[in-house]
């Protein structure tokens, strides 16, 4: 496992200093290079939480991976650049279970000045880290938010993308998530075994493959490329009408997800 290979993986080649600028940077040169993705369970090949495993598959092989590899492998890179890492478990869609649960999703905590949240590994969620710090967090177009209540907190994930995540502070090993890893990829009843998946972020936005099914997530910017260049209409046009546009989408969102 070299570091230089990894940072050249991800297209790497700017400061190394421990700082949050350099935290920023690595996180999105990581979701820009590497795309979430669950193939291999639909290809019959084991998932393990072996890190040398990992970085064959992620770096040499130029694949792509799910949370347990992609944070496994990016908490690996940051301590090795000297950054204070600490894993943490998270449980998708629910509130925190506690020190004997959260085994569903795998999180960082980057300790700087203050905490942060890192996680390369949530597939649609966010680009740069979030202050561990209650609050509403606005990624150019998309909003994130975090809640505390007690030792327990609650990632609100932005309205387009899959759902949030409970999680507390209680420090975990790579290993202690071998009874998660192991049901995600074999129990029927696991979205990752009933449907493939892929995630890949652009600079324009959020591309997903869930299945056959295609969705873009862009920018206002993006939007307005695609009015004039498949539709050939006017981007002026597309400018005024963003807004709207952007806000029938959140609210059919709801609606959708409030029918299930």
């Amino acid at each position: 496992m070299k570091l230089e290979t990894y940072l050249q993986r991800i297209h790497y080649s700017g400061a190394r200093e421990v700082t949050l600028a350099t935290l920023r940077a690595l996180h999105r040169a990581h979701l820009l290079a590497i795309p979430y993705e669950n193939l291999d369970i639909h290809l019959g090949r084991p998932l393990t939480l072996d890190l040398a495993h990992i970085y064959h598959k992620l770096v040499e092989e130029r694949r792509g991976g799910w949370c347990y590899e992609m944070n496994g492998l990016f908490a690996w890179a940051l301590r090795e650049l000297g950054f204070d890492v600490t894993l943490l478990g998270s449980t998708v869609g629910a509130p925190a279970q506690g020190i004997d649960g959260d085994q569903d999703h795998l999180i960082l905590r980057v300790q700087l000045d203050q905490p942060w949240l890192v996680d390369v590994g949530f597939g649609n969620g966010f680009l740069e880290p979030l202050p561990l710090t209650p609050g509403t967090y606005p990624h150019n177009f998309l909003e994130f938010r975090l809640e505390q209540q007690n030792d327990s907190w609650y990632f609100h994930n932005h309205a387009h993308g899959a759902q949030g995540y409970g999680f507390t502070l209680h420090p975990r090993q790579l290993a202690g998530f071998a009874r998660g890893c192991h049901i995600l990829q074999t129990s029927p009843e696991s979205g990752f075994v009933r449907v493939t998946v892929c995630h890949r972020f652009t600079q324009q936005g959020i591309v997903s493959l869930r299945g056959t099914l295609l969705k873009q997530i862009t920018s206002p910017e993006r939007y307005m490329e695609v009015v004039n260049a498949i539709f050939g209409l006017d981007a002026t046009i597309a400018t005024v009408l963003w807004e709207k546009v952007w806000q029938g989408h959140v609210a059919w969102k709801e609606e959708q997800a409030n029918a299930q």
